[in-house]
């Protein structure tokens, strides 16, 4: 007899599917018409579908502990950034990080330490009794920029329409770099925790020893390798796919989404060697578009223009959704670190200083950024995301190894680092995805709500207006002295035709050279249209018109034409038909 299967796997494939068909329904009106972010709204799906709310997904009973869910999320982020950042190495130009090497320096150098600093410092100062240590290590979390998040002001309609291309293309230069240089600043403050934290006494060394393996462990193994295996990686890939296509040997399909198989290759193969597989996967993604081969033969190929959104598309949603379903949102309110107020007035003033500050002191120096309007675009949009997220659960995974004689529980100066890194990275995610994510909908709907209440405003003036020009008409006077009321408005004008004479305007003698006299056809028609209507369907016949009626020889027809007011005297119509007569009597 048939029973429901309602196991996990089908719960969540279920889930994960209809949510992912149900936003591609209304993707294009709330991606390129109300420009949200597709991470804010998985964030907010992974909420709904959360323990916290319907409880469809349940992920700590699929891992069955904490420590293995906390694994589960830091694989699956350093998934979608091998990707993304290997998708970003790839849509640079030709040596891009070569040729535009000095604005990079200044802004992953000295601006990138000035982020950490300034975060760590705010961090130190709301967080109550948090060492400063501890707030070096919160801080080396959210200094980099996320290059998830960054989509938003890069790609999409927005971007094309407001966002220069070079600005576009340094911005993901500096994502994709400074991604992957999170890790000097963060093992720079576990070293020293780990060696001075509580005095000495686990550990022996010092902070010499944490400064020497900062620099060799951190510099040379960690960054230094990955970068040389990025390159290398790359450029073989490059080589290989070159010779291959050259000769025909790969197909058209495994030759578009070969830098997806090139990105999970160095984020397993840099994982397997404990080296930094985040800024290898950005350095081999550049490396292998150095000479702009591959991105220039992809570049108008539908396939990959829609192959590379797509698989975006589906990592973003995906890994959001999973952020709000793993998110400990209940922890924000009650926890031993920080209240709710002191952390929400931490957010805001992350979210203003960490960064904005110190792209407006340099951007003079940066050739892309053009102008005021531009640095302080570029300074607000540095999102805090799946990088924040991946350096997180680096450092929980720290965190167990300080234990003393290998035992269960931490040594006692970080017995509350985890709950403290755990709390606020995750809190200053969460705003930078929001704020973020609502930034450019709400700036639009501020720049065009002004316009439309003025429109309104100058519509109805416009409206009262005619109404009130309706009501008391202005009055003219003709040439006997009599005064008409003229209407003003259009709507009235039609209306009082019928009930008023209306006058042409003339009254002298317009002689016209025979050349350019129309014919006298037209002639006839146009004085039609310029008679009274009131004469016209009287019947009333002007002197001359039965001559013209009757038919004119072919020569050049009469010499001039008598243009007069109705209210003019016959004798004087008379008179006037003699030029000089006329301009005596004027």
């Amino acid at each position: 007899m048939p029973t429901l299967a309602l196991t996990n796997f089908n719960i969540v494939v279920g889930v994960l599917g209809g949510w992912i068909s149900l936003f591609g329904l209304v993707s294009y009106l709330l991606k390129e018409n109300f420009y949200l972010s597709e991470a804010l709204i998985s964030l907010i799906a992974g909420v709904v579908f959360s323990p916290h709310a319907t409880n469809f997904v349940r992920p700590l009973e699929y891992a069955g502990s904490e420590e293995n869910l906390n694994a589960i999320t830091l694989y699956f982020t350093r998934l979608v950034l091998g990707v993304q950042l290997v998708l970003a190495g790839v849509q640079l130009p030709s040596r891009y990080l070569k040729t535009k090497w000095k604005p990079l320096a200044l802004l992953l150098g000295p601006t990138m330490t000035a982020m950490w600093v300034m975060t760590s410092l705010l961090v130190w100062g709301l967080v109550p009794n948090l060492p400063f240590l501890h707030a070096l290590v919160v801080g080396a979390c959210v200094t980099p920029t996320d290059p998830v998040l960054s989509n938003v002001i890069v790609k999409g309609k927005f971007a094309d329409h407001n966002v220069p291309k070079d600005l576009q293309k340094v911005i993901i230069a500096e994502s994709g770099a400074n991604d992957g240089l999170g890790y000097p600043f963060l093992f720079l403050a576990l070293y020293l925790i780990k060696y001075i934290g509580d005095g000495g006494a686990s550990e022996s060394g010092g902070a010499g020893l944490a400064i020497g393996l900062w620099f060799g462990e951190t510099w040379g193994y960690t960054i230094l390798l990955s970068v040389v295996y990025g390159a290398f990686v790359g450029w073989i890939a490059k080589e290989l796919l070159h010779f291959c296509e050259e000769r025909k040997f790969v197909d058209r399909e495994s030759f578009l989404v070969f830098a997806f198989s090139l990105a999970l290759f160095i984020t397993g193969t840099c994982g397997m060697i404990g080296s930094d597989d985040i800024l290898a996967c950005f350095i081999a993604g550049n490396i292998f578009t150095w000479d702009d081969w591959f991105r220039l033969e992809t570049l108008d190929e539908c396939p990959f223009s829609s192959l590379q959104p797509t698989i975006d598309m589906l990592l973003n949603v995906t890994i959001f959704m999973w952020y709000g379903v793993v998110c400990p949102w209940n922890t924000f309110v009650t926890n031993s670190v920080i209240p709710i107020y002191r952390l929400i007035g931490l957010g805001i003033l992350i979210l203003l200083l960490r960064r904005l500050p110190f792209i407006l002191a340099l951007y003079k120096k940066i050739p892309q950024i053009d102008g005021l309007q531009q640095a302080v675009f570029m300074g607000f949009f540095g999102p805090i995301g799946c990088s924040a997220i991946f350096y997180l659960y680096v450092t929980l995974e720290f965190i167990t190894t300080l234990n003393p004689n290998q035992g269960s529980e931490p040594r006692w100066d970080v017995a509350n680092l985890k709950e403290d890194v755990l709390v606020v990275v995750w809190f200053l995610v969460v705003c930078s995805v929001v704020v973020h994510g609502l930034s450019i909908p709400l700036g639009k709907f501020g720049f065009y709500l002004p316009r439309t209440i003025s429109r309104s405003r100058s519509s109805q003036n416009m409206f009262i207006s005619a109404q009130l020009s309706s009501r008391s008409l202005p009055q003219t006077r003709s040439r006997d002295g009599t005064g008409v009321n003229t209407p003003t408005d259009p709507r009235n004008a039609s209306r009082s035709a019928s009930a008023r004479p209306v006058f042409r305007i003339g009254g002298s003698v317009i002689p016209e050279p025979a050349a350019a006299r129309p014919p006298v056809s037209q002639l006839s028609s146009a004085e039609d249209e310029a008679m009274p209507r009131e004469h016209l369907d009287a019947g009333v016949k002007y002197p001359g018109r039965e001559a013209s009626a009757a038919g004119r020889p072919p020569s050049p027809g009469v010499p001039s034409r008598t243009i007069r007011f109705p209210d003019e005297s016959a004798a004087d119509g008379d008179v006037s038909r003699e030029p000089g007569a006329h301009g005596a009597a004027e």
